[in-house]
Formats: C-alpha cells, sequence, structure tokens
C-alpha cells in the first residue's frame, strides 16, 4: 500500500518556499502599528494645539472683560438751557391796606362800646366812650383859674389907664404908669395862658371819644364796659380797637437775591391760601424795597390785590407764584449729577478725551428732579448723570448711549 504521507524533502521545500512571506506579513503589522501611533500622536498634538488656543482665546477674553470693567460707563447729558417761563413760589404775608390799632389817650373808665370785631365802620364812628371823671375837675379848676385871671387883667388895664391919665398932669411919677402898664400886660399874658389850659383840657375831653379813623373792618376790641383805662401806653397789649381797610391788600413777599432782577413792577402773581385750597387769588407787583437784606439776601417784594368781596383777610399766610420770563443763560441739571464732596457743591463732567472733570458749581433754585446751575458749567460741557461715589478726577472714563427719553424728561 503506497504512503500518502509527503516525503521529508518535499515538506522542508514547501516551508522553505513559504519563509520569505512572513516578514513581510510582520514588516506590514508593524508600518500598521507605526501609522496608527503617528495618527494617535498628531491628533493629541492637534488636540492639545486646540486646548492651548482655546485658553489663550479664554484668557484674552477674560483680560479684555476685565479692562472693560475697570473703565466705568457713564450716562452724560449736557445742560439745558432754559426756553419755557420759569415758576417760583415764596411765603408771603397778607396785610390790610390801612391799618390802625386805636389806643386811649385819655385816663378813665370804658364808659360804653359800641363797636365789635368784624363790624364795619365808616370814617369817625364811634368806637368807645371813656368816663373820664378826673378830667372833667380839671376842665371846671382850668375854667376858674381862667375867670380869675380875666378879673385881674380887667383890673390891671383899668388902673394902667388911670395912672396914664394921672401921669399927665405930674400927678404920679412916668415909673409908677410904667409899672402899672407893664403889670397889665403880665396880666393879659396869664389869662391867655389860663386860657390855653382850658383849650388843652377840652381837647383831651373830644379822647372820650375812640372813633375810627378810616372807614373799614372792626378787627380787635380788648376792653369792656368798666374797664380801666390808662393813658399813654401804647404797647401792644395795651391796644383797645383796631380797624383794618380790606378793600384792597397789600402782600408782602422776600424773593431771594437770585430772582430780584426779575421780579419788576406790573409782574402779576398767583396766590394760593390755606383756608382756599380751590381758589386762586390774582396779585400785581406795584414795587420794591430796591435793597438786598444783609441777613436774609433777600428783597422785600409789595404786591397788590383787590378784596372786593372781602376773602382776604389780614395777617393771613399765602403761597405767592410768580411767572418769571424764560432766561436763555438760565441752565439746568439732572439733581442726580450734584456732588457734595469737601470742595462743596461739583458736577462731573467729561472732556473730549473720555477723562473726568469734577468742576465747582453755584447752585440756584432746585427743581426738585432739576437744578439751576447759575455759574461752573456751558451749554457744551458733558455732565455725568448720577456719578458712581469713586469716581475721581482725571479718571478714564466710557459713554453709553444716549437715553433720548431722559434727555426729554430733562428738558421739560
Amino acid at each position: 500500500m503506497p504512503d500518502t504521507n509527503p516525503p521529508p524533502i518535499d515538506a522542508a521545500r514547501r516551508e522553505t518556499r513559504q519563509s520569505p512571506s512572513a516578514p513581510r506579513a510582520g514588516r506590514r503589522g508593524a508600518w500598521q502599528t507605526r501609522l496608527i501611533g503617528l495618527v494617535a500622536l498628531i491628533a493629541a498634538g492637534l488636540l492639545a494645539a486646540n486646548g492651548i488656543r482655546v485658553r489663550n482665546t479664554s484668557g484674552a477674553t477674560e483680560t479684555r472683560w476685565t479692562q472693560e470693567q475697570a473703565v466705568p460707563t457713564v450716562a452724560v447729558q449736557s445742560p439745558v438751557p432754559e426756553t419755557a417761563a420759569r415758576t417760583i413760589t415764596m411765603p408771603g404775608d397778607i396785610e390790610a391796606w390801612y391799618q390802625a390799632p386805636i389806643y386811649a389817650r385819655v385816663n378813665g373808665y370804658v364808659k360804653m362800646w359800641y363797636k365789635d370785631i368784624g363790624d364795619h365802620v365808616k370814617a369817625g364812628d364811634i368806637l368807645a366812650v371813656i368816663d373820664t371823671p378826673e378830667l372833667d375837675e380839671q376842665l371846671s379848676q382850668a375854667k376858674a383859674d381862667l375867670l380869675t385871671a380875666e378879673t385881674n387883667q380887667k383890673l390891671a388895664q383899668v388902673t394902667a389907664k388911670r395912672w396914664q391919665a394921672l401921669v399927665a398932669s405930674n400927678s404920679v411919677s412916668v415909673q409908677s404908669t410904667d409899672e402899672k402898664v407893664a403889670d397889665a400886660n403880665a396880666r393879659a399874658a396869664v389869662t391867655k395862658a389860663a386860657q390855653a389850659n382850658v383849650d388843652r383840657i377840652q381837647a383831651m375831653l373830644d379822647f372820650q371819644r375812640l372813633t375810627a379813623p378810616f372807614a373799614g373792618v372792626v378787627t380787635l376790641r380788648r376792653t369792656d364796659i368798666g374797664a380801666l383805662i390808662s393813658a399813654g401806653s401804647q404797647t401792644a397789649d395795651r391796644e383797645l380797637f383796631a380797624v383794618a381797610d380790606i378793600h384792597r391788600m397789600r402782600i408782602y413777599v422776600r424773593v431771594s437775591q437770585v430772582y430780584a432782577a426779575a421780579i419788576t413792577t406790573g409782574l402779576h402773581a398767583t396766590l394760593k391760601l390755606p383756608q382756599y385750597p380751590d381758589r386762586s387769588f390774582t396779585a400785581v407787583v406795584a414795587t420794591t424795597a430796591n435793597a438786598i437784606d444783609p441777613a436774609s439776601r433777600t428783597v422785600l417784594v409789595q404786591l397788590q390785590a383787590d378784596n372786593a368781596d372781602g376773602a382776604l383777610w389780614p395777617g393771613t399766610y399765602a403761597q405767592v407764584t410768580f411767572q418769571l420770563p424764560a432766561d436763555p443763560d438760565r441752565l439746568m441739571i439732572p439733581a442726580g449729577a450734584l456732588i457734595f464732596q469737601e470742595h462743596g457743591a461739583q458736577v462731573a463732567t467729561v472732556d473730549t478725551q473720555g477723562h473726568v472733570r469734577l468742576k465747582d458749581v453755584r447752585i440756584g433754585q432746585d427743581e426738585g428732579t432739576r437744578l439751576e446751575v447759575l455759574s461752573g458749567l456751558t451749554a457744551q460741557d458733558r455732565v455725568i448723570d448720577s456719578p458712581p461715589d469713586t469716581l475721581a478726577e482725571g479718571e478714564t472714563v466710557a459713554i453709553a448711549p444716549p437715553d433720548h427719553s431722559t434727555s426729554q424728561t430733562a428738558e421739560r
């Protein structure tokens, strides 16, 4: 039976023929391994480079954000010139056209009073009558003294005439005659003095009747029947009556020196009184004191108002509102722009290079949301609205886009 196994020599030959392909397969696997490693290395490098780039970009963004945050952003607004009439309101006092306190000129007791508070009187109307027993006695004595003086004067005149007739016949001396004439003249002088005393007391008796000096209304009665009256005391608590003429009223207002030049004769004003919350009264500037009170830096302004219905009362407090003409040189800024520091009132502005400049200003009227700037700014300045507390001179700032609604509000 034949042997099917190949002879050893053929097997060796096959192995010899197959042996060169084995190294080629090994080399091919090694190259694949190297290729894969190279790709992985390149990928790792790309990932590392991308990470570095991302980190650098993020760092630059953070740096830029930090720098941007370090520069504050502020809103600016230019001072707004005044284009409409401005309104100022000041406290005022209403006084009567005429007002007179009535005092006693004689001593005595109140016999009767005829007018009470609120009564309307005419000039010369009797307010009260004073009983003056002492003055009546003085008048009686003065009349008796006058009668005695007149009797002595007549006797002296008759004696002087007789002596003048005797001196012509040399019956009496010239010296004696002159003495008699002089005595008659002296007696005449005494008579005149006595008459003057009677007239004085009679005039004092006329003050028994307290009368109204002008037409008006009685605003005070501080006496009653039987009250003791002492003449010569003119303190405020000793006036017996007060009469006021209220057909027209005077209103006195102290206006700040800032507005003194704008208050002119003929300027109209509106009065508001606490007792008439729904009613307004019209007054007209009559005159000013033309002088500034150094204590208050105000000028006293007098207005006048008709009072036909008697609604305005003397001594009333009033809010006086003036409509002043527009002043183009008057600049207004937002109230939030004002800074109070150790240097006083200041405003932060931004110059053309974006740097902060603190300027000293003088403030006028405060309108709540707006302030009047009297000096220190121009219409071209860029004022920072609501500046941060940490803002310093020379600091760099960024300007926010304008808010048109805010600017329109400021202009109003």
